[in-house]
């Protein structure tokens, strides 16, 4: 671990917020934090397009967060966003100005993932039990529901319902009345029941609420008396009595109440109805506050990088598991993709290593698909990997390595445009290369392989008796020739000079 400080960028639906931390061994120590309501779930038209307007306010506010971030190392920083970039059809046109006006790369991560590091982040703001707690965050675009144990969560749910999209759809205007607040409480009642049995199973002994909403609803009921006996946090009474104030007022910036702040007014009753709704449905009494959620735990989930503990790798394992692969195998094929690698880079270097990562991992899931069929059985583990919820990895991450899985093998043409300068195609080339060679699946030695590459194409050195001993490798190694050639990469393969060798 090579920083002292630390930073975690959350760019989610209703503010924008960044953290900077201060790294002592082990734990994390806040220095210095931002936030800006940018309100960008507000921005999405009914075709589910992100409007310039909100465009310009996060362009505006992530070149104010890059001011702070200057001089901190890429690996030093790690930006994620949330539901309204997750839904938005043109997320990928604005991803790449925004991060130009941050100055760091941007992760879209899923709503399961969230969840898991809202648990991280609440668990290491809370004292330690041996209990299990419920934590719940409602964001502006999307509510998670977290049950977990110490620093483990056990269960993850993300639902689609915010307190920007309940505030925009059931109360327009900022306009509240009983039948509309009564229409928002029975749609995210709706929405928590598709969870309410499988949570009451596994159970909880106390419950946490976490992030903006929470903190607004629990400063307003504390603030003006609202809790029976002087409790702190939320309770089912407290939020009784604010329900009741709120529809009374006609609106939140008419409740004449103590603690509202300017910024939560304009999306206050969306949340509002979506804590009632949750009170009801889980059969919740009380909830404490945490003020540890997303951005404290993508801290730590970034420390337990630096300190080799990622959680990618933990998921890789487990998706081995689930989908029964022959460990054997990916080890064989991982050591020699790794070894080829090793000719075409320094995998030592550190900005080489996520490089090597990836190509590990698409390594040993690259037969995940063999569990659905054989047949196109990459085509198979690109989807899982494209679509199954990993924690660890944003969906970039999955992205990526669904790419180098569907093109383990076939025709070339079939991956997206990629710039030849792209370092996927180096480790394309060793996976590929790699499984071709294992094809017996066995445990007889390989020949000595050197390769070069990729700037003048690739080029592959054999031993000169061993295409004439191996022809159905001798075949398969020359339709890869034709298949990099259809994508602009010249393959070359030739035996080697043994008197070069010897010398």
């Amino acid at each position: 671990m090579g920083y002292e400080q630390i930073a975690a960028v959350d760019l989610g639906s209703n503010s924008f917020r960044m953290q900077v931390g201060r790294v002592v061994d082990d734990q994390i120590y806040p220095l210095d934090s931002l936030k800006e309501p940018v309100r960008l779930a507000s921005g999405l038209t009914r075709e589910k397009m992100l409007d310039e307007a909100a465009q310009q306010r996060a362009l505006e506010t992530l070149s104010r967060f890059g001011e702070r971030l200057r001089g901190f190392q890429p690996d030093a920083v790690r930006v994620v966003a949330t539901n309204t970039l997750r839904v938005a059809k043109n997320a990928k046109l604005f991803i790449p100005q925004a991060e130009s006006a941050l100055g760091f790369p941007i992760e879209v991560i899923g709503g399961r993932e969230e969840a898991r590091l809202i648990y991280i982040g609440a668990a290491h703001a809370l004292p330690l039990v041996k209990h299990k707690r419920l934590v719940v965050d409602i964001g502006g675009g999307s509510t998670e529901f977290i049950i977990g144990k110490k620093f483990d969560p056990l269960a993850v749910e993300s639902l689609f319902m915010g307190c920007v999209s309940f505030t925009l759809r059931f109360f327009p205007g900022g306009k509240v009345d009983k039948k509309r607040f009564a229409e928002a409480e029975v749609m995210a009642a709706r929405e928590i029941q598709t969870i309410t049995q499988e949570y009451r199973r596994i159970g909880w002994t106390e419950a946490v609420a976490s992030s903006g909403t929470a903190r607004a609803i629990a400063d307003l009921l504390e603030s003006n008396g609202l809790n029976p006996d002087g409790l702190s946090g939320i309770t089912r009474e407290g939020l009784g009595k604010l329900r009741a104030l709120l529809i009374r007022a006609g609106s939140a910036s008419d409740l004449k109440l103590d603690g509202l702040s300017s910024d939560r007014i304009p999306v206050f009753a969306g949340g509002l109805a979506i804590m009632s709704a949750i009170f009801s449905e889980l059969g919740i009494e009380r909830m404490t506050y945490s003020d540890g959620a997303l951005r404290l735990g993508v801290l730590y989930d970034l420390l337990g990088r630096f300190h080799r503990q990622d959680m990618r790798d933990a998921t890789v394992q487990q998706f081995m598991l689930r989908y029964q692969v022959d460990a054997r195998q990916a080890r064989r094929v991982e050591q020699t993709a790794l070894m080829l690698f090793g000719q075409l880079i320094d995998v030592e270097q550190p900005e080489n290593e996520s490089d090597v990562r990836f190509l590990r991992w698409s390594v040993l899931l690259h037969e995940i698909g063999i569990s659905v069929a054989h047949g196109g059985f990459h085509k198979h583990g690109a989807y899982i990997v494209t679509y199954a919820d990993m924690p660890g990895f944003s969906k970039k991450d999955q992205e990526r390595l669904a790419l180098l899985i569907l093109g383990q093998r076939g025709k070339l043409e079939k991956l997206p445009s990629t710039p030849a300068t792209d370092s996927i195609w180096s480790l394309l080339f060793c996976l590929r290369l790699a499984a071709l060679l294992h094809r017996s699946r066995d445990d007889q030695p390989l020949p000595e392989v050197r390769i070069k590459g990729p700037d003048s194409g690739f080029h592959i050195e054999l031993p000169p008796d061993w295409l004439s001993a191996n022809p159905l490798s001798a075949a398969a190694l020359e339709e890869e020739t034709v298949s990099w050639k259809r994508v602009g990469f010249a393959l070359r393969i030739k035996p080697y000079d043994l008197r070069k060798a010897a010398e």
